[in-house]
């Protein structure tokens, strides 16, 4: 027969603790209070009281060592980051990995995008609404300003000719089509791999659609043989109308991991 049941047996018996009660106590061989105090006190036990929040966890700060880590605002994610004391953060998540930098409205003879991020694997650039109502010419681009944009076919509008002067147009405002560059229903896509390398040459994918002039269906182009025949990394370009100033357009500038 155990202690605790002798106890409970005992005359007269306990009047204000039961036999299962007593058996929480069985088999004990030293002061309850004297482990409790050695569990609570010893190095690998974690006290509840470092959290303070719902949603707080508990991270490492080092070996053996454990700290709060605050709960993080709504729609947040915990990331890693080794510059932390917990080597954790929380951070708004990207939205597909493709980010906008930079919104610009095309206007006079050319216009200047500048200090692109180079922090991206590659950019994204769209092209629409675009409108030259004092001239006829060709809508052009040039990386960093710099006529180095080789390919076949380049000139939109007139895919039987070699855009000579290596500067990509993407439409021909040619005077037997003038009606084309008052039009804005017109769009591109250019999109440049690896445009923040300093050793390599970047390629660049083009695809576009525009009115071709008149009453005339609208005209489609892409080009994947286009290249920046330089190692400088691309951080601007230049959007071109030699015959005229533009009066719309807008170009949006993406970029992604």
């Amino acid at each position: 027969m155990t202690k605790a049941r002798d106890i409970a047996s005992a005359s007269p018996a306990p009047s204000t603790v039961s036999t299962t009660e007593l058996g929480y106590v069985d088999g004990v061989t030293s002061a309850i209070q004297t482990q409790i105090d050695a569990k609570i006190g010893s190095a690998s036990a974690i006290n509840p009281t470092i959290v303070d929040a719902k949603g707080d966890i508990i991270a490492a700060t080092a070996a053996d060592t454990v700290a709060r880590l605050a709960v993080g605002a709504n729609g947040t994610v915990l990331t890693a980051a080794s510059g932390e004391a917990t080597g954790l953060q929380w951070a708004t998540p990207s939205s597909g990995g493709m980010t906008l930098l930079s919104t610009t409205t095309l206007s006079g003879a050319s216009t200047t995008i500048s200090s692109i991020d180079q922090t991206y694997n590659k950019l994204e650039v769209i092209i629409f609404g675009v409108t030259n109502a004092t001239a006829d010419g060709n809508f052009r681009f040039e990386p960093n300003a710099q006529n180095s944009l080789t390919g076949n076919s380049m000139r939109f509008g007139d895919t039987l000719s070699r855009q000579d002067d290596n500067r990509c147009a993407l439409t021909d405002f040619a005077n037997t089509f003038s009606p084309r560059r008052v039009n804005n229903v017109n769009c591109w896509n250019i999109t440049f791999v690896n445009y923040s390398s300093t050793t390599q040459i970047k390629n660049i994918s083009i695809f576009g659609a525009f009115k071709y002039g008149g009453a005339s269906p609208g005209q489609a182009y892409f080009t994947n043989d286009a290249q920046f025949n330089s190692t400088s990394a691309i951080t601007s370009l230049v959007f071109s109308n030699n015959g005229g100033n533009f009066d719309s357009g807008t170009v949006l500038i993406y970029g992604v991991k």
